[in-house]
């Protein structure tokens, strides 16, 4: 009830007001929304190939020539192993990879295409390809140019762990 009383003067006086809980002008809802968005659209893709998103994002990762050290494969996704193993163990029960052991290493593993995952890759990476390519022809070059720009940096921030500790430094100089 208190929030309401402060959200009627404040429009009454007519200050600007930011309710975080107003979903439309979240940064932060904004992109989780359009991200599940796009999940749910690349797994209704993938569905029509007896397969997930996370697997397809598994095959785009993995060297089609060399094939990619199973170790370095979660990193370079930001997917924690024990999600990896499984999706790893599914993938190898359809047959779309292969584990060989690392000729420079015998305690690590190299993940590799099979014919069938090099078949199923070709496909995960149409779809990303035709998903951008829609996007882009929808942007301009300078809107284009402001998602990445925007988008970095937030990566940049949340990275350089700008977000929280900033709060914290102002509260403590409040106090």
């Amino acid at each position: 009830m208190h929030n309401f009383f402060i959200i009627y003067y404040a429009r009454i006086i007519n200050l600007p007001i930011f309710d975080p809980m107003e979903k439309h002008k979240s940064i932060d809802h904004e992109l989780r929304a359009t991200w599940q968005a796009v999940a749910k659209m690349y797994n209704e893709q993938a569905a029509k190939h007896d397969s997930t998103m996370a697997t397809a994002f598994v095959l785009l990762n993995i060297d089609t020539k060399k094939g990619t050290q199973s170790t370095a494969l979660g990193p370079s996704m930001g997917m924690e192993p024990t999600s990896l193993s499984r999706i790893l163990k599914t993938m190898e029960d359809k047959g779309a990879i292969c584990r060989e052991k690392n000729p420079n290493d015998g305690r690590s593993v190299i993940i590799k295409l099979t014919d069938y995952g090099k078949e199923m890759r070709k496909i995960s990476k149409g779809h990303v390809i035709q998903f951008n390519e829609t996007i882009k022809n929808h942007l301009s070059e300078k809107e284009l140019e402001n998602f990445f720009k925007v988008t970095s940096i937030i990566n940049k921030m949340i990275s350089d762990k700008d977000i929280y500790e900033n709060m914290v430094t102002e509260s403590v100089k409040t106090n």
